[in-house]
């Protein structure tokens, strides 16, 4: 389920690409197997998830071995990343910063990081829909390692200004999660054992992996109005 459009990062071959705050590997192992071979890094704050991501590599077929790509994978921490200035050619930061204590320091780190010319793409819980989340749950928002903060449109997009970005798109993305998201929050306490959660869930995997045209069609209709995700691309200009 990748939430970076990679076609709006207009990836060359050969570039560097760091997928901050990767999780368990699903940009990272997406970037990998990309038809443009780049160089792909992918890092977290979590070792049990960069584990888990590394375990993914080998999960999946080998790609192009004609084409020189490579895959690199490191535990760091957002708010002081263990490279030097203007390392990377793309750097996508996903659904990390409403984790983060001190946001506006991990934005001067990705764009430190970032080579002049750069691109940045930058995704967080849309504000709406996770407002509802917060309302309905308090044991949602106050799971350890959960969402600390919610953006607004203009709240991110003046977080990367500050820093010298300069904004060139964006969109949302994911709008049948919103309403699973909803309902979890709605019996969080017994979410994992609700009848009703667990169905929307099978639909969502269902949904993942089938890509029936009549759901793909309906979530691009609905991702303006109710895109669990605000996805925003930036350039560092020369």
């Amino acid at each position: 389920m990748l939430t970076i459009d990679f076609k709006r990062l207009d990836l060359r071959e050969g570039e560097r690409v760091l997928d901050l705050g990767c999780g368990r590997g699903r940009h990272t192992h997406a970037l990998y197997w990309n038809d443009i071979p780049v160089h792909a890094t992918g890092l977290d704050l979590s070792e049990a998830d960069i584990m888990a991501t590394a375990d993914g590599f080998f999960d999946l077929p080998p790609p192009d071995a004609s084409a020189h790509r490579s895959g690199t994978l490191t535990a760091g921490d957002a708010q002081s990343l263990p490279f030097a200035d203007d390392s990377f050619d793309v750097v996508m930061c996903s659904e990390v910063l409403e984790h983060v204590d001190d946001p506006d320091a991990a934005m001067r780190e990705i764009t430190r990081i970032t080579k002049p010319g750069g691109r940045v793409a930058l995704s967080v819980p849309r504000y709406w829909p996770e407002w509802i989340c917060w309302k309905l749950s308090h044991g949602y928002r106050n799971t350890p390692g959960g969402h600390v903060r919610i953006f607004k449109h203009d709240q991110l997009h003046a977080a990367a200004r500050q820093t010298g970005l300069r904004k060139t798109s964006h969109h949302w993305a994911h709008a049948l999660h919103s309403p699973y998201w909803w309902l979890q929050c709605a019996v969080w306490d017994i979410r994992d054992e609700h009848g009703l959660v667990n169905a929307y869930r099978r639909f969502l995997e269902w949904d993942l992996m089938k890509a029936p045209a009549v759901t793909r069609g309906l979530e691009r209709f609905l991702n303006p109005v109710m895109g669990k995700s605000l996805v925003m691309y930036f350039v560092k200009p020369v």
